[in-house]
Parts: C-alpha cells; sequence; structure tokens
C-alpha cells in the first residue's frame, strides 16, 4: 500500500512538474507591428524579393493564423487599429475613422481633435480622448503601477494615439508639414533621444528633401506579376511642394524613419530590461504610391523594403532583450485601397457611377414635397451614410422612423444601391447578419440616419466638388495573416480567420494582465 502511494505522489509530482514547465514566462518586451493594407497574397508572391531573417523568418518561425476578420463598415487604419487594440467594435471604443461628421456642426472634423492640448513639433491640437474603451497598452500601464513604459511610433497622428492608448509615455508621429517628429502636450514628457533626433542636421526632415525613391533591386527581381508589359525603371522625387511629407508617407521611407527612431528608443530606455514588461507600438504602411497601378514594381519594391525593415527590428530585439524575453504580434489593418478602375468606357461597357451629390440634392426634393419646402432636410450624404436634419425633424414634431424610413424606400431606388438600413432599425434590434455588421460601426455621435449599401463595380463621385476622392466600391476580401513571435511560442500554421478583436485579449493573457474594459472576447485557444 506504502509503495502505491509512494508510486502516485513521484507520478504527481513529475507530472507538475512538466506542467510547470510549460508555462510561458512573462515576456520583458512587446512589440505590437501593424502594417497598413498588409496583404497576405504579396507576402507570398513578393517573397523571392525577401531575405531570410525578415517576414520569412516571422512566417516559419511563427504561429502564423491565415486570415483576419474586422466585422463592421468603412474599415481604414483608425478604425481597424483601435479594434486590435481595444478588443472590441467601434460600436463601443467610439473611432469609425479618421476623421468624422459632426451632424450638429455641420462640418467634418479630425477624430482626435482636441483644442485642450497642444502640439510639439506640430500645429496639430489633438489627445487620444476619443477613445471610449481602454487599450492593451492602458491595461498594461495601470496593472505594472505605470511602470511599464508604453511608446508608439507611426506615419500618422491616429495610428499612434490609439497604439499608445490614453496612459501612454508618449505617441509620435510624423508631421505633415514639418516631417519632424510630432506629439501632444497630453503625454507630457518628450523623449529626449526624438528630441535630439528632431534638432539634428541629418533627422529625417533633412533627408527628405533630397530624397528619391528607386528601386531597392535589379528590375529582373520584380517578377510577381508576369502579366505586366514594357515594366521599367522608377524614379519618384518627393521632396518638393507643400504635401511633400504626406507623398513620402506614401513611400518605403516612411517605414524606415519609423524603424530607426524605434530602434533608437528601444535602446536609449533600455525597454526589456526591467521587471515590470515593457510596449513599443510600431506601425507601418504598405499601400500604393499616388496614382500608381495595383501591379507595379513600385508595391514589390515597399514590401522588399520593409522586409528589410522587419529584419533589422528583430535581429535588435535578439541581439538586445533576446526573443525568449519579447513577444512580437505583427497585423494588418485588413483593406486595401486600389488605385484601379474597370475602364469599362474603353471596352464599350457603360461606366457605373452613383452621385453622391445628385443623391442628397433628389432626396431633400423629395423630403421637402412630403414635410415642407421652407428648410433643408438632408444635411449630408457622408463616407455612406445620410445624415438628416435632427434639429429640423424635432422642430417640425415628425416621427424619426417615419422620416427615415421614406428616406430609405426613396434612396433604395437609385441606381448602384443594393440595400438601405435606418439606424432606428439598427437601435431597436431588428437584426439580420448584415444589419449586426453595420451596427458594430454605429456610435452615437458620428453615425448618420442612414447606411447605404453599393453594389460592387459602382465608382463612387461627386461631380461638384473636385476635391472629392472618387472611390471604387469592391467587396473582396482581402486576405490578412496574424502573426505572433517570440516568448516561446512554437511555429505552426493555423488555417482559419480569426477576429481582429481576439487579438487584444490574446495579448493581454500573454501579459498576464486583464482585457481591456470592453473586450469580450477570450485569448484564442493555440496560444493558451
Amino acid at each position: 500500500m506504502i509503495r502505491i502511494i509512494t508510486s502516485l505522489v513521484a507520478v504527481l509530482t513529475i507530472s507538475s512538474i512538466q506542467a510547470q514547465s510549460t508555462v510561458r514566462e512573462t515576456p520583458k518586451l512587446v512589440i505590437g507591428i501593424t502594417i497598413d493594407q498588409l496583404r497576405g497574397d504579396y507576402l507570398e508572391l513578393f517573397q523571392h524579393t525577401f531575405t531570410q531573417r525578415g517576414f520569412k523568418r516571422l512566417l516559419s518561425e511563427g504561429l502564423v493564423y491565415q486570415n483576419i476578420k474586422y466585422d463592421f463598415p468603412n474599415l481604414d487604419d483608425a478604425s481597424a487599429i483601435a479594434t486590435i487594440y481595444t478588443g472590441t467594435m467601434p460600436f463601443y471604443h467610439g473611432i469609425v475613422g479618421n476623421k468624422k461628421y459632426l451632424a450638429a456642426k455641420q462640418q467634418e472634423v479630425s477624430t482626435f481633435a482636441d483644442d485642450n492640448f497642444l502640439g510639439n513639433y506640430t500645429q496639430d491640437k489633438v489627445s487620444p480622448l476619443a477613445i471610449k474603451t481602454s487599450t492593451i497598452t492602458d491595461e498594461l500601464k495601470i496593472a505594472t503601477g505605470g511602470s511599464s513604459d508604453v511608446y508608439s511610433f507611426a506615419p500618422n497622428i491616429s495610428q499612434a494615439l490609439i497604439t499608445a492608448g490614453l496612459r501612454g509615455n508618449t505617441a509620435y508621429w510624423v508631421d505633415d508639414y514639418t516631417g519632424k517628429w510630432a506629439s501632444s502636450t497630453y503625454y507630457g514628457a518628450f523623449y529626449w533621444s526624438v528630441d535630439q533626433e528632431n534638432r539634428s542636421n541629418y533627422d529625417f526632415s533633412v533627408k527628405a528633401k533630397t530624397s528619391k525613391w528607386t528601386p531597392l533591386l535589379n528590375m529582373g527581381d520584380y517578377k510577381a506579376f508576369p502579366f505586366l508589359q514594357g515594366v521599367s525603371y522608377f524614379t519618384h522625387e518627393t521632396s518638393s511642394g507643400t504635401d511633400a511629407f504626406v507623398r513620402i508617407k506614401q513611400t518605403p521611407a516612411i517605414n524606415e524613419n519609423v524603424t530607426s527612431m524605434a530602434m533608437t528608443v528601444l535602446n536609449k530606455a533600455e525597454l526589456g530590461k526591467r521587471i515590470a514588461p515593457d510596449f513599443l507600438s510600431l506601425t507601418f504602411y504598405a499601400g500604393n504610391y499616388g496614382n500608381t497601378s495595383d501591379y507595379s514594381v513600385e508595391i514589390q519594391d515597399t514590401y522588399a523594403r520593409l522586409d528589410r525593415d522587419i529584419e533589422k527590428i528583430l535581429d535588435e530585439v535578439e541581439k538586445t532583450v533576446g526573443l525568449r524575453n519579447a513577444l512580437i504580434f505583427v497585423t494588418s489593418t485588413g483593406y486595401y485601397n486600389s488605385n484601379e478602375s474597370d475602364n469599362s468606357g474603353k471596352q464599350n461597357i457603360p461606366e457605373r457611377k452613383f452621385y453622391v451629390n445628385r443623391c442628397e440634392a433628389l432626396l431633400n426634393m423629395y423630403l421637402m414635397a412630403i414635410y415642407g419646402r421652407d428648410s433643408k432636410w438632408v444635411d449630408k450624404l457622408y463616407n455612406g451614410q445620410v445624415y438628416l436634419n435632427r434639429e429640423l425633424i424635432k422642430q417640425k414634431n415628425i416621427s424619426l422612423q417615419e422620416i427615415q424610413n421614406k428616406a430609405a424606400e426613396f434612396v433604395s431606388e437609385f441606381t448602384g444601391v443594393q440595400e438601405v438600413y435606418t439606424t432606428y432599425q439598427l437601435q431597436h434590434g431588428q437584426w439580420n447578419p448584415v444589419m449586426e455588421f453595420y451596427k458594430n460601426g454605429y456610435t452615437q455621435e458620428t453615425t448618420g440616419d442612414l447606411f447605404v449599401e453599393l453594389q460592387p463595380g459602382y465608382k463612387i463621385v461627386n461631380d461638384q466638388d473636385p476635391s472629392f476622392k472618387e472611390k471604387q466600391v469592391r467587396n473582396n476580401a482581402v486576405v490578412c495573416p496574424v502573426i505572433f513571435f517570440g516568448n516561446s511560442i512554437k511555429p505552426e500554421r493555423i488555417k482559419r480567420t480569426i477576429k481582429a478583436t481576439e487579438i487584444a485579449p490574446t495579448v493581454s493573457y500573454i501579459m498576464r494582465i486583464r482585457s481591456p474594459n470592453a473586450a469580450k472576447e477570450e485569448a484564442l485557444s493555440e496560444l493558451l
């Protein structure tokens, strides 16, 4: 009997030791890399231009999920990154895009505009206070009593503010007018090495004045699109004009700048060298340049150069912190801004257009015929949403449900309109899968009265506004992988699509902190 008990104790002890040995250590450094418009198919097509220690290393040594899904409309970098870092939808976190339309003021404004705070190295007055929920980085700061360092570096304002969160040390972005690293006085301290870089005679703003973008590799190496004819060497000069730095942000130079500054702060701030985990958020660009074709040498060169930036980051982390002590997760914003048109006119096929201004004017005339010609009933058709004159509707004591329904019935008759949903339907529980999709993108402050869904292939135009950016409606799925690397994570390829809202709970679980306060999903099972 004693022998049996002794054997059981030994077995249980060994099992306990084995279980403990499989527990992953808490990372000392987390690096969140978000690549705006990263495409999984391009990672496959362009891999012959990659080194062995960049994207190829992530894909072969990391845990790779095949695709990520964002379940709400009008996706852009701001709404996507907010969803990644909060673990919830715009319905809760409140970020529907880089800009928003305020019906009460009848104007489009920057989502993060905040006159209560001044800019450092910028005229932009902004803060992250538009984010209504906590982020991963906020929860890390709370869990460690503020002892963790959190820095973010990104090309643009919204990307930097979201990834730093409300409690980060500082968010940095490249100012559109000066090319300097900019921030907001909301965060207080401006890290000395970033300030030193801004004041130097060889910083990004200086180098960009004489920069030219030319191919990194031999032209024969850019062979991902064999159907291209007459591919030739390119040179893009982006250093002149008032929008020079805006254009440079569409070139690999911006990614090189983010990488350089991030590695400087990684070393100078000694990130990952303390007990509490530190967090470094980086945003890169992998979209088109200007009006270049979707099938261009430029997009191939962008990926080739970004691959080298990824290599530099991985090598630096391995050298300074150790990959076992670091968690690196790589995500995409899940959309792709195509520069292609369908060239219908060249093929004797009528070009299909949806005119925003005409729809707005005709809807207003229709409502005037019903409710009175003394006022304007439609404020604006903006970003696929119709904003009615709520103040006038209230003054006239008209049922909001009634006027929304009549407006929806009228707009649904327009050529090119697939379906129209009213916000009254979304708010009062009328449900189908498509309506759930639109509800996820609903916010009380910024959403209009109607969501207008257009048929694929239609071009959205406004022939009365020269500044309006035409857009082709496409419902193509953009396959975007999610990669977890380092921290003793075993290499694996998972052929399934995960939700964007599952990333924050997973990263939180690995860091042993609470998930953001609006995140409802559980951590990904493969990383438990």
